[in-house]
């Protein structure tokens, strides 16, 4: 058994109803299951398995209907809005299939917009925080264009800047929502190995909703989901002779 300091998220008998009309729509059916700090993690499943479900319970904009998620050590159940908003904001980044880019601001000013709007947050004095922008952007091969408008950029490159954004806050944990959706193959295979090289490079866990083989194959631990339910989650390091840990279904990872 890993040790429990290690884990940055842990989900126990987590159930998650929604009500649509009058009838009550079953999204996860009381799944369990920890993240261990610098995970690579893809959380994959059909349209409908309960993956969004998922992250948005670990990004704080959504709480379970019972069971309890605790994400950097704190049971997100226990927070009020004020206190959820904080651990999301400081916690967490996100990167959306759809960017989110601003359009009007340029490519180096989306990516220091979260810090700026929050410099206590941040921890960082202006003269930190630009350099460390500019590291970002450099990092995601894009310090050519930095007054470049999302407009002139390629989805790739768009992509590559919504990931020195999820970044710039510095925070332990990485949302991915479908990430290559909306890219070419060869183009996504870029992207995921810019993210796998991040999280080597800063630690960052990186946990991915996908249906994306290309992503699943690259991942250290993968969740699969049916129905609302875990039907396999193993470690691709196992010492079982077939490159994976055991699977547990449905249990915490031991």
């Amino acid at each position: 058994m890993e040790n429990s300091g290690s884990f940055v998220v842990t989900v126990e008998n987590v159930h998650k109803n929604y009500a649509l009309g009058k009838t009550e729509v079953k999204a996860l059916n009381g799944i369990s299951f920890t993240i261990t700090k610098g995970d690579f993690i893809s959380i994959a499943g059909p349209s409908g398995s309960g993956k969004t479900t998922v992250l948005n319970l670990i990004g704080c904009v959504d709480t379970a209907s019972s069971g309890t998620v605790t994400v950097l050590g704190q049971r997100t159940d226990s927070l009020d809005d004020d206190k959820l908003t904080e651990l999301r904001h400081r916690g967490v980044g996100f990167i959306f299939q759809t960017f989110n880019l601003i359009p009007v601001l340029n490519i180096r000013e989306n990516v220091e917009l979260p810090a700026l709007l929050d410099p206590s947050a941040s921890g960082m004095a202006k003269k930190e925080l630009d350099a460390w922008v500019d590291h970002l952007i450099e990092g995601v091969g894009l310090a050519d264009r930095m007054k470049h408008k999302p407009a002139e950029l390629s989805g790739g490159q768009r992509q590559r800047i919504a990931i020195a954004r999820a970044l710039v806050m510095r925070p332990p944990i990485v949302l991915a929502d479908e990430p290559t959706a909306n890219l070419d193959s060869a183009t996504g295979e870029s992207i995921l190995e810019l993210m796998k090289r991040m999280n080597r490079e800063f630690g960052t866990t990186f946990i991915f909703s996908t249906h994306d083989p290309g992503i699943v194959s690259i991942a250290d631990h993968v969740i699969r989901l049916k129905d609302g339910l875990i039907v396999e989650n193993y470690r691709t390091s196992g010492q079982n002779g077939n490159g994976r840990a055991e699977v547990y279904p449905g249990r915490v990872l031991a």
